[in-house]
């Protein structure tokens, strides 16, 4: 497999994008070459300098902008073998989360979670949330790509379940142009939403309604391992599952949505069965690269097709 644009969640940032540089020297090595790097600097490990997650502390990794135990970690970065223009990318990982329109901040008895100056300073995005300009050869393709926080992890207050639907629903409110200019032209949505719309933690229904949303397409990538994965009691179709847990089972978290305009050539989810030679890749227990399936879907616009992946 070889995309023509690489999504990587949780990929640790450096300033000289020397780690994302180094990891593309091995790709190109393997014959896979990305002339074209793009990262910024996350909101992961981003001090506050306030006790951000009401534990009476601060300092600790839940306590920056996104849980982190440094600046960068488990950042997003973008590989292509098309130029980026980079002069055009539009970042919203700034964004205040009470400043999103319609945004639900979490409460508890009546006032804000964890206090009024966390909240007055708490950006939405736990990592980031990016617009970038590829261009393709069959003309220029907006990229919205981001990585949300898991809605778990908090209390009843439910603080990450309601940061986890409010960045989903940044993209929502990008389109329906309340954060600016609306994307003019062909576009794909590309992350993590750490959602599944019909089994796990969070707010499902916000996911069922994105999904559904006529702007978009859904290709539904499927695989086998997933489906060899399904667990009793699990609600959603087991084959478009992209991550597995201990405890959790099998779940859709990660998207690859082009806008309704493309056409979709083929989708899948990278998780071979236990009998395909190549699920020797995932290791003995199937985790050697973390608990995400790489998402796949190869699209065609004019004549022109263009691959997109997101490993998550």
């Amino acid at each position: 497999m070889a995309p023509d644009i690489l999504v990587l969640t949780a990929f640790d940032y450096d300033a000289d994008q020397v780690a994302l540089a180094a990891f593309r020297d091995r790709l190109t090595a393997a014959g896979v070459d990305y002339p074209h790097l793009f990262s910024r600097l996350p909101n992961t490990g981003m001090a506050t300098g306030l006790d951000m997650n009401g534990d009476g502390r601060t300092g600790g990794p839940r306590d920056g902008q996104g849980y982190g135990r440094f600046a960068g970690q488990a950042g997003l970065a973008l590989l292509s073998r098309f130029p980026v223009d980079a002069a055009g990318v539009r970042d919203f990982s700034a964004l205040l989360w009470r400043d999103l329109p319609g945004a639900v901040l979490p409460q508890v008895d009546g006032e804000p979670f964890p206090s009024p100056q966390a909240q007055a300073v708490q950006r939405l995005s736990s990592t980031a949330h990016w617009l970038v300009p590829v261009l393709a050869p069959g003309g220029a393709v907006d990229l919205l790509v981001w990585s949300a926080t898991p809605p778990v992890f908090d209390g009843a207050e439910d603080m990450n379940g309601l940061r986890n639907r409010d960045e989903l629903r940044l993209w929502t409110r990008l389109l329906d142009g309340d954060l600016g200019p609306v994307p003019g032209r062909r576009f794909v949505i590309a992350g993590n939403a750490n959602l599944d719309p019909f089994d796990g933690d969070g707010l499902r229904d916000a996911m069922a309604d994105f999904l559904a949303d006529p702007r978009l397409r859904d290709p539904v990538p499927v695989s086998r391992g997933a489906q060899a994965a399904a667990v009793p009691g699990q609600r959603g179709p087991p084959e478009r599952a992209t991550a597995i847990w201990d405890g959790v089972g099998a779940l859709r978290v990660s998207y690859v949505l082009p806008s309704a305009a493309w056409e979709v050539v083929g989708s899948g989810v990278f998780w071979p069965a236990p009998d395909d030679p190549q699920a020797a890749l995932a290791g003995a227990d199937g985790l050697a690269a973390g608990p995400h399936r790489l998402v796949w879907v190869d699209l065609r616009a004019g004549g022109v097709s263009t691959d997109s992946a997101d490993p998550a």
